[in-house]
C-alpha cells in the first residue's frame, strides 16, 4: 500500500483507483457520480456536505475547510482478506483542529451483506475481524444480524483514520445520490444500534466517544451529477468480452 499521492487532472483520474475500474465506472452509478461531484466542488467540500455538517450546530463541525480529498483511501483491518476502502476521505479543519470525514457514496447500490451473512460460516479471520470491529466501536453486545456490515467497518475505519491523523473528530458520512433516498432506513437502524443521539435531521453523535468524537451523517447529493458521463481511462472491451462488460456494468 503506497501513501504517495498525485493531484488529479480530471475527474476521470479517480477511475484507476477502483477495485474494478471498468465495471464500476458508469454514468449514474456511485463512483462516477461521486467523482463528478467532488471535481465540481473545485477544492472545497461539496456544498451539500457542508450544509449537513453545519446543521448539527456542533463546534467540531462548523466552519470546516477542506485540506485534501483522497479517493479510495485504504484502511487495513485485522482478519479477513481485504482492506476497507473509503470512497472519499476528506481531511478538513477549523479552529478546533482536524476532522476526518469518511464518505461512502451511494446511488442505488446496497450496503452489501448483513452481519448475519458475514457471521454465517465465517472463517477464523472473518470472526477475528468482526470481533475487532465490535471492540473498536466499543459495543457492549453484538450488533443485530440485520445490520449492514459495510456500515460497521466504514465507521470503524473512520475512527482509525481520525486516530492516525490525531483528529478531533471522525465522521462516517453516507453521500446518497439516490432520488428516493434508498437504504436510508438501514442507515438509521445502524445509528440506533450504535446508541447514537440525534443532533439534526441527518446527523447523529455517538456519546461514548470523546477524542476523537464520532459522528454518523447522511447527506443527499446533488442529483444533477447522475447525468454526467465522464470519459473512461480504459478502452471498452470488444467482442464477447464487451458483451460480458455490458452485462456487469448493468449491475453496478
Amino acid at each position: 500500500m503506497n501513501r504517495i499521492f498525485v493531484p488529479t487532472q480530471t475527474a476521470s483520474d479517480c477511475q484507476r483507483l477502483l477495485a474494478q475500474p471498468i465495471v464500476h465506472w458508469k454514468k449514474g452509478c456511485s463512483a462516477m457520480t461521486s467523482a463528478a461531484c467532488w471535481d465540481a466542488a473545485k477544492g472545497q467540500l461539496p456544498p451539500e456536505i457542508t450544509a449537513v455538517l453545519e446543521s448539527a450546530n456542533d463546534p467540531a463541525l462548523t466552519s470546516l475547510v477542506l485540506l485534501t480529498a483522497l479517493p479510495e483511501w485504504e484502511v487495513p483491518l485485522p482478519g479477513g482478506e481485504h482492506s476497507s476502502f473509503t470512497d472519499v476521505l476528506a481531511i478538513v479543519r477549523n479552529d478546533r483542529g482536524l476532522v476526518c470525514v469518511a464518505v461512502e457514496a451511494k446511488v442505488e447500490e446496497e450496503f452489501g451483506p448483513t452481519l448475519l451473512a458475514k457471521r454465517k460460516d465465517a472463517s477464523n479471520g472473518q470472526s477475528e475481524r468482526l470481533n475487532y470491529l465490535h471492540e473498536k466501536l466499543r459495543l457492549q453486545s453484538p450488533l443485530a444480524d440485520t445490520i449492514q456490515y459495510q456500515l460497521v467497518h466504514r465507521t470503524a475505519s473512520a475512527l482509525l483514520i481520525a486516530e492516525k491523523f490525531h483528529a478531533q473528530a471522525a465522521v462516517m458520512l453516507v453521500h446518497s445520490f439516490s432520488p428516493t433516498a434508498r437504504w436510508h432506513e438501514q442507515y438509521t437502524d445502524f445509528c440506533k444500534a450504535m446508541g447514537a443521539t440525534t443532533l439534526s435531521e441527518h446527523i447523529y453523535v455517538v456519546p461514548r466517544f470523546d477524542v476523537p468524537k464520532l459522528y454518523l451523517a447522511w447527506c443527499a447529493g446533488d442529483k444533477k451529477f447522475l447525468e454526467i458521463d465522464l470519459p473512461s481511462l480504459y478502452a471498452l472491451p470488444i467482442g464477447s468480452d464487451g458483451a460480458s462488460y455490458r452485462s456487469r456494468v448493468m449491475n453496478c
